[in-house]
């Protein structure tokens, strides 16, 4: 018993200190991840505090990050030397974000990882965000549905070419859809993902809920 608590502890130490191996700008590819904004807004009860749920403001998708990545795991809240962004930088990409709270929240998480300066990182992340053509299919939905969330990515794949069946994932929480993950190379070309990244939802059918 004295040996596997002592395993336990040694494991438990081990932790922070595998942390701080991540190195900035040391990383294989980026997953773009987009949420749908409506069932977003309904899980969280449109008491977050952010404009993008606010009736006739019409938010489909919105970007939730832009995550550096390993071909098997990611890395996360690495240490950089770049200062952290103002907090009028953060806010600057409210726009897509939907609030400046989430865009300094993954600066601090991932965008410490990518090597680049705040700005850089929000930068990057807006041009990505702007690379992909999102489906006039969901543009304005003015009623929930039901959808396959293969369709989802047909679709995706329809209004952008270059990208695969597994370049893109699609998640759900509970029968919502959750979000559409994009894997990009470092140049923001779109790619495969990597197996650990490839874990689609496997309901038969996620729902929309109508664009706001």
């Amino acid at each position: 018993m004295r040996q596997l608590i002592f395993a336990a502890i040694l494991a438990a130490g081990a932790g922070p200190a595998a942390a701080q191996t991540h190195v900035a700008g040391d990383f294989d590819y980026y997953v773009l991840a987009l949420s749908w904004s409506p069932n977003w807004c309904a899980s969280a009860n449109d008491k977050r505090g952010t404009t993008q749920c606010d009736v006739g403001r019409k938010v489909d998708f919105n970007l939730h990050g832009l995550w550096p990545q390993y071909e098997d795991g990611w890395p996360a809240n690495c240490r950089t030397s770049e200062r952290d962004p103002a907090r009028r930088e953060s806010e600057g990409m409210a726009d897509i974000m939907g609030s400046g709270g989430l865009a300094w929240y993954q600066w601090q998480k991932h965008g410490r990882c990518s090597g680049l300066s705040a700005a850089g990182y929000y930068e990057t992340m807006r041009d990505a965000f702007e690379a992909v053509a999102l489906p006039d299919y969901f543009v304005d939905l003015d009623r929930d549905i039901s959808i396959p969330p293969a369709l989802i990515e047909d679709a995706f794949i329809e209004y952008n070419p270059a990208m695969t069946a597994d370049g893109i994932t699609v998640t759900c929480k509970g029968e919502d859809l959750q979000e559409v993950r994009i894997c990009l190379t470092k140049d923001l070309k779109p790619r495969d993902c990597a197996p650990d990244v490839r874990r689609d939802c496997s309901r038969d059918a996620v729902i929309m809920e109508k664009v706001r």
